[in-house]
């Protein structure tokens, strides 16, 4: 029988597994475009560490002999490409505003996981679930520049914005440290 670690753990690799595809699919459609040539390279190259981080979760969830959710899989399919496709027509700003909202609970998401890594005694895995959050902190903070930027976006309330990319390990080491967002 499995610890209510590693259940936690498993549950929420499904999740960010079926996420990563939503995400990557949906960033495709935002490259794709995207006017300028080097935002279009930057989204393309967070759409290829989505994927990346989409093989490094499928290998922990075999690790775990677990697999993907089908219906989470198929949700984040549809999601991420009618994402990607209305990129082509809600403009430039609201794909922005939405990525980097995402980003940010992904920070959250992969230090959870962690902490649930070292729960269930699967050491092995916490730089790589760690590094992983260090990513969508800098895939946070790249849309949250893109949309500041903006005129309109520098008017609008934000997502609160994550902490210091270093606080991610202090933060996990630290016992009392809160692993999910409170906003």
């Amino acid at each position: 029988m499995k610890s209510s670690a590693e259940r936690a753990l498993g549950e929420l690799l499904q999740l960010a597994y079926s996420g990563e595809l939503a995400a990557a699919y949906a960033y495709r459609g935002h490259w794709k475009s995207s006017r300028r040539s080097e935002e279009r390279e930057q989204i393309r190259v967070i759409e290829e560490e989505e994927w990346h981080h989409r093989r490094q979760v499928g290998e922990m969830l075999t690790q775990l002999g677990l697999a993907p959710d089908p219906k989470r899989e198929l949700r984040a399919r549809i999601i991420g490409r009618t994402l990607g496709a209305l990129c082509w027509v809600s403009g430039w700003l609201a794909p922005m505003l939405g990525a980097g909202a995402l980003e940010r609970r992904n920070v959250f998401e992969y230090t959870s996981a962690a902490g649930f890594a070292r729960d269930c005694k699967r050491t092995e895995w916490i730089d790589c679930l760690l590094v992983m959050a260090e990513v969508e902190w800098e895939h946070e903070a790249y849309f949250r520049s893109r949309v500041l930027d903006h005129w309109l976006g520098r008017r609008l309330p934000l997502w609160p914005q994550p902490g210091p990319k270093a606080q991610i390990r202090e933060d996990f080491v630290s016992p009392t440290a809160t692993l999910l967002p409170t906003a």
